[in-house]
C-alpha cells in the first residue's frame, strides 16, 4: 500500500496519445507531402550509402545529401555523379520520378476519383434505406385506424397521412425524394469504370421518358420553404465540440492557409434582414457546363468557381460532374507525364549514342544512359547530369540544347499551358455528335472550372498572364545572357548563332531547369545576381497563379470580396489622378479587384521565404568561417547566399569549386550539408497549394458547407457596405 501511494499508476495510453498528438502537426495535404518526401529520402540514403562500391566510400551525409537533392529535384551534388556505381545512378534517377510534381498529383488525382466512387456508393446505399424506410412508414401508417383526410383538390389518402403521420418528416421525405432522382446517374458513375462512364450513356438516357444524365435541374422545382432550409443549413452549422482546435508546436502550414477549411476566422450566422441567395431574376446566374442547353446548373458562381445557393440534388449533379472531369484527368495527366519523358529520352539517348558519344565515353558512361538521364533530369527539372561538365559538353548541339529546353518548358513552368492547350484540342477537334457530348461535356467543365479538379490546370485568364509571365522573365534572362557577357571571352568564342541558342537555353533553364550550358563562374557578376533574383522568384509565376485561382482563396486569407451578384454598387472607374492621391494618402484598395489579393499571396510568400533563407545564410557562414578566413574570395559570402538561394529555389546552379566538378556545397562540413537538407526540402515545398483547396480536399459535405458560407459572408460584406456600416 505504501509502494502504491508512493508512485501512482501511469497514465492511460489515450491520455499519452492525445498530449502527443497536441504536438503534432494536423494531418492535411502539405503535412502528408512532408512524410511523403521525409520517409522516402530517409530510406533510400541507406540504400544509396549501402550500395557503394568500395563500401562506404560515399559517406552517409553525402548519401543523404544527394537523395535529397534528386528528391526535391534541387540537382546539386556534393560528389561527381560520374563516380558512383550504376546502382546508385538508377537509384537518384527513380528519386527524380518520384519526387515530380506531376507524379505526385496523379497520385492526388487518382486518390480524389476512389474517393468520389466511395462518395457516389454511400449515397446509393443512402438513398436507397431511406426510401425503404418511407416505405415501411407509409405501410404502417395506413394500417392504422386514423380517419381520412380528404384535401380540397382530392389529393389521395396517402400524401394525406403522410401530411397527418409524418409531419415532422415531410421536408426530409422532399429532400430525399430529390437525391433519389439521381440515383441512377450515380450508381453509373459509381459502379462503371471511369473510361467507361465517358464513352457510354447512362442507364436513364436509355430509358425512354425518363431524364438524361446531365440532368436539367430546372424541372426540379423545390417548395419553397423547403429550398429555403436547405440553402440556410449551411450558415448556422458549429464545429463539434469534440474538435478541440490547437495550436501544434510544428506546424507545415502553406502560405496564408488555416489547418483546416472549418477552422475559420468566423462562424456566420443566418440574419434575417440579408438578402438570401436563391434562385430570383436578379441574382440567378446560368452556369452552361456544356454545349447543349439541358446541362446547367440553377446555382449562383462566386470568385473561382464557387458554387453557392444550390440545393442537396444539384450539388450531386454537381459533383458528378467534377467526378467525370477528375476521371478524364487521371488518364490524360498520366499520359502526358509518361510520353514526354519516353519520348524525349528515346529521342536524346539516340542522338548522344550516334552523334555526342566521346563525353560519355571519357567519363567511363554508356552514351544511351547519358542521354535518357538527362532528358528525364531536364522534364522534371532536377539540373542533375551524370557527366561532369553538366551540358558544356553539348554547348554546340542545338538538338540536345532545344530538345532539353522544350522539356524543361514542358515539366514546370509551362506544364499549366501544355495540359490546358490539350484539352481546349480535344474539345476542339472532338465532333460535336450525340455520341461524343459527354466527353464535350467533361472537357467543357474542365476549362470553365480547371480549379475544382486540378492544382495546375488554371482559367483561361490565368493562363494567359502565366503565358505573359514565363515569356517575359525568359526574355529577360535571355537578352541579359547576350547583353551583360558582351566582351566576355568564355561567351565571345562561340558562334554567333550558337552563343543565341546557348543563351535561349541558360535562360529557360536558370529559373527550374538547373543546367549550365557555360561555367557559371565565368559569367559576369551582373548576371549573376539577376540569376540569384531568378532563382528565388523562380516557383512564383505558377504557385501565385495557383493561390490566385484557389476555389477557396478567400477562406485561406481571411479576407473576403463583395459578391458581385448581391452589390448594387456601380463600377466606378478611377483617373490616373485619382489613383495617385490614393497611393499618396495610402488609402486602401477595394477587395473586389483581383490585384489585392495576388499582392496578399506575395507578401505571404515573401514573408514565408525570407526568414528560412536569412536563418540558412546566417548559420551556414557561422560554419564555415575557417573556410572564408582561408579563401575568402571562393567562400565568399555572395557564393554562399547563390548556392542557398539556388537550393531554397530547386534550380541547382552552383558556383562550383575551383578544382572539381561537384557544387559549392560540395566543400562544405557536414553541419552545413545537413541545413542545405533541409532548405531543399522546404523550398520543394513552397510551390505546393495551401491546405484549403477544393483540388487536393476529398469530396465531402464540409465543402459545400465552406461553399455556402463563404457566399453569405460576401453577401454581409456587401450589405454592410451599401448601409455605410
Amino acid at each position: 500500500m505504501a509502494l502504491a501511494s508512493r508512485f501512482p499508476p501511469p497514465p492511460s495510453l489515450s491520455r499519452i496519445w492525445t498530449i502527443f498528438s497536441l504536438l503534432l502537426p494536423p494531418l492535411n495535404f502539405i503535412t502528408i507531402h512532408y512524410a511523403y518526401f521525409i520517409s522516402i529520402c530517409l530510406v533510400a540514403s541507406l540504400i544509396f550509402w549501402g550500395s557503394s562500391t568500395p563500401p562506404k566510400s560515399v559517406s552517409y551525409i553525402d548519401s543523404l545529401f544527394l537523395v535529397v537533392s534528386a528528391m526535391t529535384l534541387a540537382g546539386l551534388n556534393t560528389i561527381n555523379l560520374s563516380g558512383i556505381n550504376t546502382f546508385q545512378q538508377v537509384v537518384l534517377f527513380l528519386l527524380i520520378i518520384l519526387g515530380s510534381a506531376i507524379f505526385v498529383s496523379i497520385g492526388v488525382v487518382q486518390f480524389r476519383k476512389a474517393a468520389f466512387e466511395r462518395r457516389f456508393k454511400a449515397i446509393v446505399e443512402d438513398a436507397r434505406h431511406r426510401r425503404r424506410n418511407r416505405a415501411s412508414a407509409r405501410r404502417s401508417s395506413l394500417s392504422s385506424p386514423l380517419p381520412q383526410v380528404l384535401s380540397k383538390d382530392g389529393s389521395d389518402v396517402e400524401r394525406q397521412l403522410n401530411t397527418t403521420q409524418l409531419g415532422s418528416s415531410t421536408v426530409h421525405d422532399q429532400r430525399s425524394d430529390a437525391e433519389d432522382s439521381h440515383e441512377n446517374t450515380i450508381q453509373t458513375l459509381s459502379d462503371e469504370p471511369a473510361h467507361e462512364n465517358l464513352e457510354r450513356q447512362t442507364i436513364a438516357e436509355k430509358r425512354p421518358g425518363t431524364a438524361p444524365k446531365m440532368l436539367d435541374i430546372r424541372d426540379e422545382q423545390d417548395p419553397p420553404t423547403e429550398a429555403l432550409r436547405l440553402r440556410t443549413t449551411f450558415f448556422t452549422s458549429n464545429p463539434s465540440p469534440s474538435r478541440r482546435l490547437h495550436s501544434p508546436v510544428i506546424t507545415f502550414q502553406g502560405i496564408g492557409a488555416r489547418q483546416d477549411i472549418m477552422n475559420h476566422p468566423r462562424r456566420t450566422e443566418r440574419r434575417q434582414d440579408y438578402p438570401s441567395p436563391l434562385r430570383t431574376a436578379q441574382s440567378r446566374e446560368r452556369i452552361n457546363t456544356g454545349s447543349t442547353q439541358h446541362s446547367v446548373y440553377p446555382g449562383i458562381i462566386g470568385r473561382n468557381s464557387q458554387f453557392s445557393s444550390l440545393t442537396f440534388a444539384e450539388r450531386e449533379h454537381l459533383g458528378g460532374a467534377e467526378y467525370r472531369a477528375i476521371a478524364l484527368l487521371a488518364i490524360i495527366v498520366p499520359l502526358y507525364f509518361v510520353l514526354w519523358q519516353l519520348l524525349g529520352a528515346l529521342g536524346l539517348g539516340a542522338y548522344v549514342a550516334n552523334n555526342r558519344s566521346a563525353a560519355p565515353e571519357a567519363n567511363g558512361l554508356n552514351a544511351w544512359w547519358v542521354g535518357a538521364f538527362n532528358a528525364i533530369s531536364a522534364f522534371n527539372n532536377s539540373g542533375m547530369s551524370l557527366l561532369d561538365a553538366n551540358m558544356v559538353a553539348f554547348q554546340t548541339s542545338i538538338y540536345m540544347l532545344i530538345t532539353m529546353g522544350l522539356l524543361i518548358l514542358a515539366g514546370n513552368t509551362c506544364y499549366p499551358i501544355f495540359l490546358r492547350c490539350i484539352i481546349w484540342t480535344l474539345l476542339r477537334f472532338l465532333p460535336d455528335t450525340s455520341r461524343f457530348e459527354d466527353h464535350r461535356t467533361t472537357l467543357r467543365f474542365l476549362l470553365d472550372h480547371p480549379r475544382r479538379c486540378y492544382t495546375t490546370l488554371f482559367p483561361s485568364k490565368h493562363t494567359w498572364w502565366l503565358f505573359v509571365a514565363v515569356l517575359g522573365l525568359n526574355g529577360i534572362d535571355w537578352a541579359a545572357f547576350e547583353i551583360l557577357d558582351i566582351g566576355n571571352k568564355s561567351i565571345a568564342s562561340l558562334p554567333a548563332g550558337i552563343r543565341a541558342i546557348d543563351g535561349l537555353f541558360q535562360a529557360l533553364a536558370v529559373r527550374s531547369g538547373g543546367f549550365y550550358v557555360v561555367p557559371i563562374p565565368e559569367l559576369r557578376v551582373g548576371l549573376l545576381i539577376l540569376y540569384v533574383i531568378m532563382m528565388y522568384i523562380s516557383v512564383y509565376p505558377v504557385v501565385i497563379t495557383m493561390r490566385n485561382s484557389n476555389v477557396y482563396e478567400e477562406r485561406s486569407l481571411g479576407i473576403y470580396a463583395d459578391d458581385p451578384v448581391g452589390s448594387d454598387q456601380p463600377d466606378q472607374k478611377q483617373s490616373l489622378i485619382g489613383k495617385v492621391r490614393r497611393r499618396m494618402t495610402t488609402q486602401q484598395t477595394s477587395t473586389d479587384s483581383r490585384g489585392y489579393f495576388i499582392r496578399q499571396q506575395l507578401r505571404g510568400q515573401l514573408a514565408h521565404d525570407l526568414w528560412w533563407i536569412v536563418l540558412a545564410v546566417l548559420f551556414i557562414n557561422i560554419i564555415e568561417t575557417g573556410s572564408f578566413e582561408r579563401d575568402p574570395v571562393h567562400f565568399s559570402v555572395f557564393n554562399y547566399i547563390f548556392e542557398i538561394i539556388s537550393a531554397y529555389g530547386c534550380v541547382g546552379i552552383s558556383v562550383g569549386v575551383p578544382n572539381d566538378a561537384y557544387s559549392f556545397c560540395g566543400a562544405w562540413h557536414s553541419g552545413s550539408k545537413l541545413i542545405l537538407c533541409a532548405v531543399m526540402i522546404r523550398g520543394r515545398h513552397r510551390g505546393l497549394p495551401v491546405a484549403i483547396d477544393r483540388a487536393i480536399l476529398l469530396p465531402g459535405e464540409h465543402l459545400n458547407v465552406a461553399e455556402e458560407e463563404d457566399a453569405m459572408i460576401r453577401i454581409e460584406k456587401s450589405n454592410s457596405r451599401s448601409l455605410g456600416v
